[in-house]
């Protein structure tokens, strides 16, 4: 797949300097993040935690349900799209180690 086709990993950086990068993610009920890759390690600390799927482009669907408060560890890996499947707002910062 063609990375010029992919969507950024979050909607704004709020913060960025040479070892890190924070993104700001916001997802309403039925929202998505567009086909994205990961191309650091990341942590995803959920603000306000969602019921949320994460979809490959290989067909693998993940649950990743997110409790707000929660904090989860990412490897890179394939190229995704993030779906809030629940009936909250969900929003995260996510931060890729450079």
């Amino acid at each position: 797949m063609n990375t010029e086709q992919l969507a950024p990993v979050g909607q704004e950086v709020i913060l960025e300097n040479d070892k890190v990068r924070v993104w700001h993610i916001r997802l309403e009920p039925g929202e998505q993040q567009p086909l994205h890759r990961h191309d650091h390690p990341y942590l995803v600390i959920a603000v306000q935690g969602a019921k949320n799927v994460i979809q490959t482009v290989d067909g693998t669907r993940i649950d990743a349900d997110e409790p707000t408060g929660g904090v989860v560890y990412r490897d890179p890996g394939a190229v995704h799209m993030l779906t809030n499947v629940g009936d909250t707002t969900y929003l995260a910062r996510l931060v890729e180690l450079k």
